[in-house]
């Protein structure tokens, strides 16, 4: 088999590994003010991103850093749209700074998962990304719904969840009830393996659903994420399989 996934990682968000995760994956998602994080903290993960050639992604969220932006928050489209800009803008500035460039948005948290239950959230974020006026990869949960066309300057990335459990509609399971993440490495790895060569989702029930991903996600918050990293990168290399950049923007 010879194939190529990207693998993402949400960083900057205050952890212990950053340096020695992002040597592990091809794209990061930085968090830029909303839920974690300050300038110097996006410039910092933006400099190890272009040390290791890293693809960088803002991470935006509902501005909460109190609930480290994993609750819904009332919050007018006006206001929502400002504090997604200014988060970007952060990374944007960041990636300015140290001539790379930015490469794709994820939203965060509440907002994400918002994104895939909410058409106007969902339209909201798309409209955020448009109009940035670049070519940009939208980090997206499977079945969401845009009433709004995707433009051609956005391309949309399917992205799975390494570390985490799924409803049968593959929403993810609530952090608050067990088994929602996942800890053990080789028991991650075989769930990549099968999302990546068999495009085959298992939920929490015990059902198989098909989903194509374009990008995989390992947090970075998960207490042994970099093992599990280690373990995944050494499997999906028996495999054939290369972590690194895709190139279908």
């Amino acid at each position: 088999m010879n194939k190529t996934i990207d693998i993402n990682c949400d960083l900057g968000e205050g952890g212990k590994f950053d340096v020695d995760i992002m040597p592990l994956v091809s794209s990061c998602n930085i968090a830029c003010g909303g839920h974690f994080g300050d300038y110097e903290t996006v410039e910092q993960t933006v400099r190890l991103a272009k040390l290791h050639k890293v693809n960088v992604g803002a991470h935006p969220s509902y501005p909460d850093f109190e609930n480290f932006g994993r609750l819904s928050l009332e919050i007018s489209a006006t206001d929502l749209k400002r504090h997604l800009h200014s988060q970007i803008d952060f990374v944007e500035k960041a990636c300015d700074a140290n001539t790379v460039k930015l490469h794709h948005i994820k939203p965060h948290g509440a907002l994400y998962n918002d994104k895939r239950k909410s058409q106007s959230i969902a339209d909201l974020i798309l409209e955020v990304v448009k109009e940035r006026g670049q070519e940009l990869i939208l980090f997206s949960p499977p079945r969401v719904r845009f009433t709004l066309e995707l433009p051609k300057s956005i391309t949309l990335w399917m992205e799975g969840f390494a570390d985490r459990a799924y409803q049968n509609d593959l929403s993810l399971v609530s952090r608050k009830e067990n088994g929602a993440v996942l800890h053990d490495p080789e028991l991650i790895s075989e769930r990549v393996l099968a999302m990546i060569e068999n495009q085959e989702v298992l939920t929490l029930s015990g059902e198989i659903i098909r989903h194509e991903f374009d990008t995989i996600c390992v947090h970075s918050d998960t207490p042994n994420a970099l093992k599990i990293l280690e373990v995944l990168k050494s499997r999906l290399t028996k495999k054939g399989i290369k972590i690194g950049h895709r190139h279908d923007r």
